[in-house]
Order: C-alpha cells, then structure tokens, then sequence
C-alpha cells in the first residue's frame, strides 16, 4: 500500500479545515458582537448617568411651592393700578440674516441683547414719565414661551448661535438683569411663566410631560432660584399648558398660543384667537387671555384677548410664509380695579 495520502484522508482533512474556518468565523462574529454590547453598555450606563442627574436636578426645581403674592388681590383704591407686560417669541440665539429677507431685519445674540434692554427700560421709562397720574402697586410680568428657538428643526441645530444648555445660562444672566432693573422702579414683580412650543426637547409636539419637558420651563425655575431671595420678585411657574393669574379683581389666562389652529384665511387670525377664546370659556372662567405664538401684536381686551409681538421680528419663516411685516415689539397695558385693562401701548424695542 503506498504512503501517499489516500482520498479519504484529504476529505477528513478538508472537513477539518473547513470545521476550523467556521469556528473562526464564529469566534470573529462573537467577539465583534462583544464589542458592540460593550458600547452599547457603555451608552446606556452614560444615558442613565444623564437620565440620574436630569431627574435629580428637575426634583430640586420643582420642590418650590407657589404662594400667590397678597398685594396682587387684595383690595385697593381705585387710584391704584398694576403695571402688566408680556416677554414672549424672543426666540433667543436664532439667528436671522438681513440678505435672506430682503433686509429688512436682522437679529442675533448682540441684537437680542440690545432689544432686551430697550425692552426693560422702556418699561421703566413709560411708567415713570409718560403713564403717570397713578399709583401703581407693581408690575407683572408675563413670560409667554418661545424664550429660545431651539432645536426642534434641523436648520435651527444648523444655524443657531449656541448649544440650548449655553443658551440657557447666558440668558439667565441677561433676563435677571432686566428683572433686578424691574425691582428697583416697582415694590413688586410678580412673574407668571408658561411654555412655549419651541423650548421642547422632543421633535414633534406632546401632550403629557409638556412642561417639564420644555427649556422655558427650565429657564423659568432657574430664574425662580435666582431670586429666591428676594422678597420683592415671585415667581408662579405653570405646571401645564395655561395659566390663570389674578390681578386686582381682573383674571388672566396665560398661555403660548399654540393651541389655535389656522389662521391663514381672509380673516387671518381673528377667527382662530375667538374660537380658542371662546373654548376656553367652556371650562375655565377669565376676563382676557394674554398670548403670543403668532409674532402679531393685538391688543384686543374687548374681544377678550391681549396678542404679544416678537422681539426677534420678521424672519425667514415669515417672508416665505407671505405674512405681513412687523417690527419687534413687545406688549404693555395697566391694568386698574373696576375697569380691568384700561391704557395699553406697544414697546418698540429697535430703535
């Protein structure tokens, strides 16, 4: 019989080699599958890290229990008034290039920060040498949502000026500012904050978790903090989508604007702002509702609703979108006992 390798023998050793092929390969997929959960692990563990400390810091904001201020309700001269304001749609850190829209805005975080001011001492100014006459007991200021454009479409991520977590701690600084400045000229500032549909962290709109959810809340408690301190600011941060407020014997509704729907017809808004109006009084009893969302100043108290401005103005949306020019502006009216909004005036905040 030769030596020579027989037939049989170059089949087992093919099976063998073929069996060894298969168990690298085998080993290779297991351990790249290895790889994988490691990294997996490794984002699920950062994700429960971020998850811990996101739970931890929303549990320290919300601990602060609200106590609506006497001053705002309780009973007072008829020569006495309460000064009311609205902050909405800054839409802080967006930016808006004057070349896209025909030039006719601009606006960034310099702008934002100049028209904020003007803002604040336009308030000062107006109550001080031009609507004088009166007492007033305080000032109340509404934060109506939209404080930030965030990132809730692809080209604001692309476009905006910074990170939603820097955004927030620049324009605590700059809105506590503006509210020490309030304290200074009032012996009261009550501050009244619903969110807005922009602030949202998810991409489309939610119902449950709103609120929480939402960087204008985030802001709101944040500033709430700040002035913790001081006797002479509160703070009544919503915990859902609206808001009452009493002031004098005169009741606000607060909220962003986002739930009227349409607006695009020959009537423009009108009919959607009476319709939500007109739902809201199915279940919650107000004199007016005080709103934004919609960039057009509208001050209709005898219809039953206060429309805010934009401090950031016209923009891309808007010139595509065909709407009518506005300038920034940001809304003021006083509000007295027995006559609810009686003086109301527009703050131009772009000189």
């Amino acid at each position: 019989m030769s030596d020579a390798k027989s037939l049989e023998d170059y089949a087992l050793e093919g099976a063998d080699i073929q069996q060894i092929t298969q168990l690298s390969r085998q080993i290779s997929k297991v351990k790249t599958e290895r790889d994988i959960f490691k990294s997996q692990v490794k984002e699920l563990e950062e994700a429960l890290d971020e998850s811990e400390l996101r739970s931890h810091v929303l549990t320290h904001l919300s601990k602060a229990d609200y106590k609506p201020p006497t001053w705002l309700t309780k009973k007072k001269k008829k020569s006495t008034g309460v000064v009311c304001t609205i902050l909405s749609d800054t839409h802080f850190d967006e930016v808006v290039k004057p070349e896209e829209i025909q030039f006719r805005n601009e606006y960034n975080r310099e702008i934002a920060v100049k028209r904020l001011e003007a803002y604040f001492q336009k308030i000062v100014l107006l109550t001080n040498e031009y609507i004088t006459g009166i007492e007033y007991e305080g000032i109340v200021l509404f934060l109506g949502g939209d404080i930030f454009s965030g990132d809730i479409h692809e080209e604001l991520s692309e476009t905006n000026e910074d990170t939603m977590l820097a955004s927030i701690i620049f324009w605590t600084e700059q809105l506590s500012a503006g509210i020490n400045l309030l304290s200074e000229h009032f012996n009261h500032v009550h501050i009244p904050c619903v969110v807005g549909n922009h602030g949202r962290r998810s991409r489309k709109p939610r119902h449950k978790l709103r609120v929480k959810d939402n960087f204008d809340w985030f802001l709101s408690k944040t500033l709430e903090q700040r002035f913790s301190d001081n006797d002479k600011v509160t703070f009544d941060v919503a915990t859902g989508a609206d808001l009452i407020v009493d002031v004098q014997d005169t009741k606000y509704l607060l909220t962003h604007g986002d739930q009227a729907k349409g607006g695009g017809g020959i009537g423009g808004i009108w009919p959607p702002l009476m319709r939500m109006v007109a739902r809201k009084r199915q279940n919650t009893d107000f004199d007016y509702m005080v709103l934004g969302h919609f960039h057009q100043l509208i001050m209709a108290p005898s219809s039953g609703f206060l429309l805010n401005g934009s401090l950031k103005g016209y923009d891309e949306y808007a010139s595509i979108g065909n709407f009518a020019f506005e300038v920034p502006q940001q809304a003021l009216w006083i509000n007295v006992p027995d006559k609810g909004v009686l003086w109301q005036t527009a703050l131009l905040v772009d000189d």
